[in-house]
């Protein structure tokens, strides 16, 4: 099973390569991967109805969270299957002649449909519930592309979104439910919850089993489309008709269908599953049926009919008794093979006819006969026509329900329901072929293209297989019995008088049982579907009495216009564009909660607080300084000066962190500190220098409390927090961890790159998503990080000013510094001739000179030492950052192409691919992802060496730190440098009164 899943997601990954290469005839090809399945599935048979009943397989995934990859194949998984891989190959099949090689997209559509097929085999062969729950979620995700292939229309894009939407929310809900249920019974293995479901129901959880099993309902009942969640099914007509052939009858809507006949030999007898399944089975059926009647376009009478036939399979698998599982699962394989076969005949219909429309099909019968007949066939056991599929399956519901009802007023309601249900059925069934093939008077006849072979294939092939079906239909029986046997003796429904063996209690499918009631119940059928088929004008006419407002897709879109109002009416009073108003609201929350908490516990201060260490008393100065600086960044009236103000807040925090022993802290935040200064001072250049009514405004009171409330409150919440410790911290147990597990005597860093990689992981994942934020936000037609060589710039002409500004001494100093420039020497650095006289220091350029590569070593010697000493990947990758930063500000966006030739984005794909690897290679070789290996060799020179293999994964983290800050010199540096230049503003407009230029502003003044 687990090979099945393996190669519809392989080949459906390289479908699109395929498509580039044999267009249409690829769906050949991919059609090959189910059909090889179903053959598969074939040779199972003898395992799966062997004594034991079933065949799994199991792959462990995270035992410690009992995750695993459970598979099982039972009598229930087999049946759907074979329904889920035939159908799904012989749909494959026919689009390869249903589009066109100038179609577009189809490679993926082609691979979404592959990949659904897939993913319906997992759903009905899992038997882990979380793991049922992903692959029920990715039919969500497939079905809301397939049904929106057609991107560029409207009506497409809506259907899918209201498909996804729909059977999401249902989903989330079921979700809850199985989560619920799995507590309950201390396992998520469905076999296993099902072999204990009777002491589930009735013990002292039942009341939360009842409830999941209500919330798994709800699921199921979004994903099927019974009522009131009906309406996104004929929505999603707005899909190709391969897809509405394979989804909408033969997979997606039978998800809960199959839920609903997994769960009913356990939880059948639980308070509220009759009702539900009872309930809205026979609305969907009578809502579907009679909307039906109402369309004019054959895909939507399919589409309505589908509704209603979803509601008829819903009941008779949810009756829970063993007749109903046998004909529930008889009809499931019945509706399957006639609707996949009608729907195709449809997409056949509107290639060669271009209309469904049955106010302009006229005559069709003589056009296409074999059309007409393969489609007779299909509508025929749609409507239960003996002797196909359709009239077996049905005889056999009829039969399950007439014991249910006998002796009951609620189950005499529900079987006259369930024949007026079938009345309709028959009547759209004839309205469907009299739309689709008659000769209409007044209407011209309707040109129609011959159809070719190929084309009619599939639906045929459906066609016979129902034939087949209706005259033999004891394989079919064979099948299904030991799903039946079940429920044999149960009990469920309390009217079954065969309930006490398995054979007996079930009965067998056969096309003639003799004159018993389900066959006068079926002639019934046929005469008033006739004459309601006949009477159709008048049908119409008591149906157009019906309010218009009675309609549930209407309602949906009321529901969501009401929802996207409310969000306006809340958006508008909580989104007000005020940074006040924010930064009011979430520290007021984080002030009251934890303040309230505090008040209501109402314990003492922990005993032995001090404010000043004892043992440090430079912490004294440190803290003033931290006070002081952050003072100051409130009373700045200079952004430049505020930010500086608060950097040197962060180096008084790193002084505490160096003072408490915490080299690396105090290492990275100084570093940290000083890359988000240059990133400041960098993205300041495009905004005002000054703050305006900085100290001004009404709410500055306001402001003070908040602020002064927040701070207080989080100090009292640590001092709680850490005098509340009953246990023994498990930082004690890191340093032996470290050095024994990982190998390193420097905790922080073994930390990070070993005993918590995958956290470490996480966060250089959202530096690289960070990384992409910010360049997504400066380059507009792409990531724009490749600038040209400094060889192709023209010397000086880099950031030159430009204008006259009269004879002053700033201009004579202009004149020396350009004269002085243009001195004939070697350069100290790549790119620094490229820049104007005015923007060039030589003592910055020496100084760059001498250094860089001094701190780029020094970076290198971090990382690989920060195993052991203070340092590390991140460390590293902040001092090489820095060094590129200098580099830039000494010598330009030229100098910095000329320092950095490798793009930001490959650094950072490259360190990222880096620590993966070091994640996935030790799974590969055996043991667990991130697991350390510590390797002891000797060279010559060197001596003993220890290196630890987490050590590459830490080399990942420097590269994509490297990355980080090359992105942000780049976007925020030399983009906003070019932009500049290609944009020169007026010259000097801040100058103080000297004529000296004030500060660096938005229009790059100097």
């Amino acid at each position: 099973m687990i090979t099945v899943l393996a190669v519809h997601f392989a080949v459906a990954a390289v479908a699109p390569l395929l498509f580039r290469k044999f267009g249409r005839n690829s769906f050949y090809a991919l059609a090959a991967v189910p059909a090889g399945s179903f053959l598969w599935l074939l040779l199972q048979q003898g395992q799966v109805y062997s004594d034991a009943g079933f065949t799994e397989e199991v792959l462990p995934w995270i035992p410690e969270l009992r995750l695993e990859l459970a598979f099982r194949m039972d009598a229930l998984a087999w049946v759907m299957s074979l329904l889920v891989l035939g159908v799904g190959a012989l749909v494959l099949v026919y689009c390869a002649r249903y589009f066109k090689d100038q179609d577009d997209y189809l490679g993926g559509f082609g691979a979404q449909l592959l990949a659904f097929a897939g993913v319906m085999f997992g759903l009905v062969t899992a038997d882990d519930l979380l793991l049922m729950f992903i692959f029920w979620e990715l039919t969500t995700v497939l079905s809301y592309l397939l049904i929106g292939y057609a991107r560029t229309r409207l009506a497409a894009r809506r259907s899918a979104l209201q498909a996804l939407m729909v059977t999401t929310a249902g989903g989330l809900a079921m979700l809850v439910g199985l989560i619920m249920i799995g507590f309950s019974a201390g396992t998520y293995r469905i076999s296993a919850i099902l072999a204990q479901a009777p002491t589930l129901a009735t013990g002292p959880a039942g009341a939360a089993v009842g409830a999941a099993v209500v919330l798994i309902l709800i699921g199921a009942v979004t994903k099927s489309a019974l009522v009131p969640f009906h309406f996104w099914l004929p929505g999603a007509m707005a899909a190709p008709t391969p897809v509405s052939a394979y989804l909408h009858a033969a997979a997606m809507v039978k998800a809960g269908i199959y839920l609903v006949a997994r769960l009913a030999p356990g939880f059948a007898d639980t308070a509220f599953w009759l009702p539900l399944v009872l309930g809205l089975g026979l609305a969907t059926m009578l809502v579907g049926g009679y909307r039906a009647l109402r369309q004019t376009d054959i895909k939507l009478i399919l589409a309505y009919g589908t509704v209603s036939q979803l509601g008829f399979l819903t009941m008779v698998v949810g009756l829970g008794t063993p007749g109903a599982a046998l004909a529930g699962l008889a009809l499931l394989l019945a509706h399957g093979l006639f609707k996949a076969a009608l729907f195709l005949v449809v997409g056949i219909i509107d290639h060669q006819a271009g209309t469904r429309d049955i106010r302009k099909l006229s005559g069709v019968y003589g056009s296409a006969r074999a059309l007409a007949v393969v489609a007779g066939i299909g509508a025929a056991s749609m409507a239960g026509v003996p002797p196909l599929a359709g009239f077996v399956a049905k005889e056999s519901v009829f039969e399950a329900f007439v014991h249910y009802g006998t002796g009951s007023p609620a189950g005499l309601l529900i079987l006259a329901g369930l024949v007026l249900g079938s009345i309709l059925t028959f009547a759209y069934s004839a309205r469907f072929m009299w739309g689709a093939f008659a000769v209409k008077p007044g209407v011209e006849a309707t040109p129609f293209k011959p159809i070719k072979p190929a084309f009619l294939a599939a639906p045929a092939l459906l066609s016979l297989l129902t034939v087949i079906y209706g005259l033999w239909p004891a394989p079919v029986d064979g099948w299904i019995q030991p799903y039946a046997a079940l429920f044999a003796g149960t009990g469920h429904g309390g009217t079954d008088p065969d309930g006490g063996s398995a054979a007996g209690a079930a009965g067998h499918l056969s096309l003639w049982h003799g004159f018993t009631p389900a066959l006068g119940l079926t002639a019934l059928t046929f005469a008033l579907g006739l004459a309601m088929f006949y009477g159709r004008d008048a049908v119409a006419r008591l149906q157009g009495l019906v309010p218009g407002w009675i309609d549930g897709d209407r309602a949906y879109q009321q529901a969501i216009g009401a929802l996207d109002d409310a969000a306006v009416w809340v958006t508008g009073r909580t989104q007000r564009g005020s940074l006040f108003f924010y930064l009011s609201v979430i520290l007021t929350v984080a002030t009251v909660l934890p303040l309230a908490a505090l008040v209501l516990a109402d314990r003492p201060l922990p005993d032995g607080l001090y404010f000043i260490d004892p043992n440090s008393p430079l912490q004294l100065v440190a803290g003033a300084g931290i006070v002081i600086s952050a003072l100051a960044a409130v009373r700045a009236n200079k952004r430049f000066l505020a930010v500086l103000m608060v950097s040197v807040s962060g180096y008084g925090i790193a002084l505490m962190f160096a003072l408490q022993g915490a080299p690396d802290l105090a290492l990275t935040q100084m570093l940290v500190e000083t890359i988000i200064l240059v990133a400041f001072v960098l993205a300041m250049r495009s905004l005002p220098a000054r703050l305006r009514d900085r100290m001004g405004g009404k709410y500055r009171v306001i402001r003070v409390i908040i602020g002064a409330a927040f701070g207080i409150t989080m100090v009292f919440v640590a001092i709680h927090a850490l005098g509340a410790r009953v246990a023994l911290p498990v930082s004690l147990e890191f340093p032996k961890l470290a050095y024994e597990g990982g190998g390193g005597l420097n905790v922080v860093n073994v930390t990070l790159v070993d005993i918590r990689a995958w956290d470490t992981f996480g966060e250089i994942s959202v530096l690289a998503l960070a990384a992409t934020g910010v360049a997504s936000l400066i380059f507009v037609r792409g990531r724009g990080d490749r600038l040209q060589a400094s060889s192709t710039v023209a010397e000086g002409t880099v950031g030159r000013w430009r204008g006259a500004r009269g004879n002053t001494r700033a201009d004579a100093a202009l004149a020396m510094s350009r004269r002085f420039a243009a001195a004939s020497r070697d350069a100290w650095l790549v790119a620094g001739r490229t820049m104007a006289p005015e923007r060039r220091s030589i003592i910055f350029e020496v100084v760059t000179r001498l250094i860089f590569h001094s701190v780029i070593v020094f970076s290198v010697y971090l990382l690989l030492a920060g195993h052991n000493l203070p340092g590390g990947g991140f460390a590293g990758g902040l001092t090489a950052g820095l060094a590129l930063t200098i580099r830039y500000l000494a010598g330009g966006r030229f100098e910095l192409r000329e320092a950095t030739p490798v793009r930001a984005g490959t650094l950072l794909g490259i360190g990222l691919a880096t620590a993966a690897a070091a994640g996935v290679v030790p799974l590969l070789l055996g043991g667990q992802v991130f697991q350390s290996a510590i390797v002891e060799l000797w060279l010559p020179v060197f001596g003993d060496i220890k290196f630890v293999t987490s050590t590459i994964f830490d080399i990942g983290v420097y590269l994509v730190v490297v990355g980080l800050v090359v992105d942000v010199l780049r976007s925020l540096g030399a983009e906003i440098d070019e932009h500049f230049e290609e944009h020169p503003a007026e010259p000097y407009a801040d100058q103080e009164a000297g004529g000296i230029p004030a500060e660096t502003t938005a229009k790059g003044k100097a």
